[in-house]
């Protein structure tokens, strides 16, 4: 074996966008109790800084840097401030917005579009340059959705943007594999979080999971394999592939 479950990363440094709350938070406790030293980016610093003394606390290694993803200058010092490449980023920063595509403000799509597909974009290729001077192998992990692989209603410029990173996670892949950079797309489902918990517990939110084959929410936990498998080395073969983990959803009958 290559490590066991608690110290499949062990030595590895991994970068996590997004990291202040939610499925980024999630994501970093994971990868720091794996044995990762890890990054926790994102704007809000003063959250970062309770994260990551909480993951401290636990016993794992944490710090926190500021960190604007639409924003280049933002990345390029992020990155260049960095000891050295890191072996893992989880490109998780995102936002959406649920509005008719008749309805949306320009203002909005950009918003939405430069979080969630320029910034991964931006980060990526920060860390593939890094990376590449440095001579190191490593594990880019796009956190993409369903909704970029089958569309749905009110989410125009989401599913667009999370379309187009699958895309770029294909292209990106294709690109950077002979430099020992592997490039990879998760892509969840309805999960259950803090912020949809109540509306999923409505009507209209029951309605939805019904729709799901397994009749159920996903919880944070329920992505933890296939993001391990994308960022150990038990995927060292993978690259370009895309993995939902959807209870079915994407399966679903019309």
């Amino acid at each position: 074996m290559r490590g066991t479950v608690t110290d499949i990363l062990d030595g590895k440094t991994a970068i996590v966008t997004g990291a202040s709350s939610g499925l980024g938070l999630h994501f970093a406790r994971l990868l720091a109790s794996k044995g990762a030293s890890v990054v926790l980016a994102a704007r809000r610093r003063e959250a970062l800084d309770v994260a990551c003394a909480e993951i401290q606390g636990n016993g794992g290694k944490a710090r926190a840097i500021s960190l604007d993803v639409t924003d280049a200058v933002s990345v390029t010092s992020a990155f260049a401030a960095l000891e050295s490449a890191p072996d893992i980023v989880v490109n998780n920063a995102g936002v959406a917005d649920n509005q008719p595509a008749l309805e949306m403000e320009a203002a909005t799509w950009d918003r939405v579009v430069d979080t969630n597909l320029k910034g991964a974009f931006l980060v990526s290729q920060a860390v593939a340059r890094k990376l590449r001077a440095a001579g190191k192998s490593g594990s880019i992990v796009n956190i993409a959705s369903i909704t970029g692989l089958r569309p749905a209603g009110n989410l125009a410029a989401y599913a667009a943007s999370k379309a187009g990173l699958v895309h770029l996670t294909k292209t990106l892949a294709l690109e950077w594999a002979r430099h020992g950079i592997r490039v990879n797309a998760l892509c969840p489902g309805y999960i259950e979080t803090d912020i949809n918990r109540d509306f999923f517990a409505s009507e209209a939110g029951q309605v939805l999971v019904k729709r799901i084959p397994q009749r159920r929410l996903g919880k944070p936990e329920e992505l933890d394999g296939a993001l391990l498998l994308f960022a150990s080395e038990a995927g060292s073969y993978i690259t370009g592939a895309t993995l939902a983990a959807d209870g079915g959803h994407l399966v679903s009958s019309l």
